[in-house]
């Protein structure tokens, strides 16, 4: 079944939302030790844990996104691009 265009650009958009936190939450592990390792201020241990958590949920919600083609994927899309709003609004501009 194919699905109409704007559920496939919400669902792709979603997977690089995704991608990106997975690779934001690595990044700032890497700060973190580097950080600690050194003495320098860094991110604190509740950030890190942040970022991995959201990059958890937001994978899990993209394998369901990905392999439903019908409205729960739809909503579980819609929930990783909430999610990534929620890591990036607390953790970087709040």
């Amino acid at each position: 079944m194919r699905l109409p265009w704007p559920d496939r650009l919400l669902r792709g958009l979603a997977g690089v939302l995704a991608g990106g936190l997975v690779v934001l939450a690595i990044g700032m592990i890497v700060v973190w030790v580097g950080a600690d390792r050194y003495g320098l201020p860094g991110p604190g241990a509740d950030v890190v844990i942040g970022h991995i958590v959201g990059a958890v949920l937001a994978v899990v919600g993209q394998r369901v996104a990905d392999r439903r083609p019908d409205r729960t994927g739809t909503v579980a899309a819609l929930v990783v691009v909430g999610i990534v709003i929620l890591v990036l609004g607390f953790a970087w501009f709040l």
